[in-house]
């Protein structure tokens, strides 16, 4: 991950389509079958099959499936701690595919993505530093299509590059932020996310940050929100971001049709 600081539809029923084929994942091999999902009112998480210890970044190119094996780091991969700067355990090239993963715990960095990307049915099951950390140009675009995170103390999703992260059918669970834009990277650039059809259930601090200063966009749609009668999660919420490393200042949290875009009544609460 890039040097960063700042911990900053009616819905869908959740269906797991497809075999959980046990066969060994082969790193950067293109591998049969698919297992799809969608946002539901209750997510339901995976039993996964193998599990494949990882001790070592593995790069992916090109389509690769997991076969819903629960991939555990080790050795350098294997701290399970919060802290900055870890490796990823999966990093993918420009265009690449990850589908049908369970990352398990210890789980490092988790994924990084060097340029577009797609993750379609990854669960995080016990959120390292960061879920998935997006690291392409300005003309990136970064889908994740199903699957969930939980347990992550701060980040989920960590935006360092530009371009633009579409967050789909996607369950979140016991977290710090869902997404972040980086609020003081030392390059900074625009950067756009697009969440629809998300489940969250509380404890959360916050859906979304993004940094206004720089002309980030945030829509959000077809939110459901379960066990925070409270309201405390903000679903947007927005920073002067900096290009110094210093603690980003948060401006103000709420839509405001410029960098906020969202209606009330794209967020439910169960």
């Amino acid at each position: 991950m890039a040097p960063q600081h700042h911990r900053p539809r009616p819905t869908r029923k959740r269906a797991l389509i497809g075999g959980l084929g046990a066969a060994a994942l082969t790193i950067g091999a293109i591998t049969a079958g698919t297992m799809l999902s969608s946002a539901s009112a209750s997510a339901e998480w995976p039993t996964p099959g193998n599990d494949k210890p990882v001790s070592s970044t593995q790069k992916i190119s090109g389509v690769v499936d997991g076969k819903m094996q629960r991939f555990i780091g080790e050795g350098e991969l294997g701290d399970g701690g919060q802290d900055e700067g870890q490796p990823a355990m999966f990093e993918l090239a420009d265009g690449a595919t990850l589908k049908n993963v369970v990352i398990g715990s210890p789980a490092a960095d988790g994924i990084h993505c060097e340029g577009s990307c797609t993750l379609q049915n990854v669960w995080w099951e016990d959120v390292g530093e960061d879920a998935a950390t997006f690291l392409g140009g300005a003309n990136a675009k970064y889908t994740i299509e199903g699957g969930g995170a939980r347990k992550a103390d701060d980040k989920v999703f960590q935006h360092n590059g530009g371009g633009t992260l579409t967050i789909r059918d996607f369950a979140v669970q016991d977290f710090g932020k869902l997404y972040r834009s980086c609020g003081n990277c030392s390059e900074q650039q625009k950067r756009a996310v697009v969440v629809d059809g998300v489940e969250v259930t509380a404890p959360g601090k916050s859906l979304v940050g993004v940094n206004e200063n720089f002309g980030d966009t945030a829509k959000l749609s077809n939110i459901t929100i379960i066990g925070d009668s409270g309201k405390k999660i903000d679903p947007c919420v927005r920073f002067k971001g900096n290009d110094t490393g210093a603690e980003p200042e948060e401006t103000g949290s709420g839509p405001d049709g410029k960098t906020c875009i969202y209606k009330e009544s794209d967020i439910s609460y169960k």
